[in-house]
Parts: structure tokens; C-alpha cells; sequence
């Protein structure tokens, strides 16, 4: 399957998260993202170190600004589970935009066409890196990386399209 372009409709699908009452919840992603304008990027990796040390703190970081140009939210997927991504998410005390949402068995991933196959590094199935501007299911950016790259789907680069 060809990766989510520019013009395509987003997929609808089903990710996990714990909200603030430490309740296990599922989330339509047509149900965050119709009738707004939302990032949504993925990292190969709760923890990982340039996912935890640049790609996810850009977001944090430029949050207020990206919020200020109209984006409704800002969507972080990982193929992890909800209670790693839970715990990751608590490592970034200062977040207030950001949500973190597991894709446990890359479905989602997989409708997205940026499964990113890392069995050799004994990861498993994983996201390929990527920046998604969506405006009303419509992706209007698609900053997808190659390999183990972080040129082109940060923060930064989403703020320049808008």
C-alpha cells in the first residue's frame, strides 16, 4: 500500500490512551480530527532517543504556536502500547498540548501505509517517522522520513506550512 499523501482522506481508526482519571480509552481518529486542523505525527518508539529527544519535545516546545495558527490538536502515535505511552507521556511534565495515543498492533499504522518493518533491530512492526497536517480529514502536509531520519517531520517544518 502507498503512504498517506497530500490530498488523501485520513483513514478512520481506533488508538488508546489513559485519560486524566487513569482510565483506559479508545479514540476515533475522524472523531479528533473532523472539522479541524490537527498534526498528527508518529515516532518509531516510546523512549527511543530521537523520538524522546527531538521529535516529541519540538511538539511540546512549539505547541502554544502551532495552537495560535489554528491547529485544534496535535496527535502523537506510537506502536506501543496505551500503558507505555502512558508512561511516556508522564516523562514530559510540561506538555499541556500533546496527546499520546498507542496504536498497540499497527493497525492503524498499517491503513496509513508507514509500517515500518524493524524485526532485525528485534523491534517488531513499527510507524516510519512522520508529520501529517490534516485539515478536516484532509491531509494537506505529509512529511514522511526515511529510515532513521529526523529532517523533515519536526515541529518546525509543520509550523513553515502553516
Amino acid at each position: 500500500m502507498a503512504p498517506i499523501a497530500v490530498g488523501d482522506a485520513i483513514p478512520d481508526g481506533t488508538l488508546s490512551y489513559f485519560d486524566d482519571q487513569d482510565q483506559l480509552q479508545s479514540v476515533s481518529i475522524h472523531s479528533l480530527a473532523a472539522g479541524k486542523k490537527v498534526i498528527l505525527f508518529a515516532v518509531p518508539g516510546a523512549f527511543t532517543p530521537t523520538c524522546s529527544m527531538k521529535h516529541v519535545p519540538g511538539f511540546i516546545e512549539k505547541a502554544d504556536e502551532l495552537k495560535s495558527k489554528g491547529v485544534g490538536e496535535i496527535l502523537c502515535v506510537s506502536v506501543n502500547d496505551p500503558f507505555v505511552m502512558k508512561a511516556w507521556a508522564k516523562t514530559y511534565p510540561n506538555n499541556k498540548h500533546v496527546k499520546f495515543l498507542a496504536d498497540g498492533s499497527a493497525t492503524y499504522t498499517k491503513a496509513l501505509g508507514v509500517e515500518l518493518d524493524l524485526s532485525e533491530k528485534g523491534l517488531g512492526i513499527r510507524s516510519k517517522r512522520f508529520a501529517l497536517l490534516v485539515d478536516n480529514l484532509t491531509v494537506k502536509v505529509a512529511n514522511i522520513e526515511s529510515g532513521g531520519e529526523f529532517t523533515i517531520s519536526g515541529a518546525e517544518e509543520i509550523l513553515k506550512a502553516l
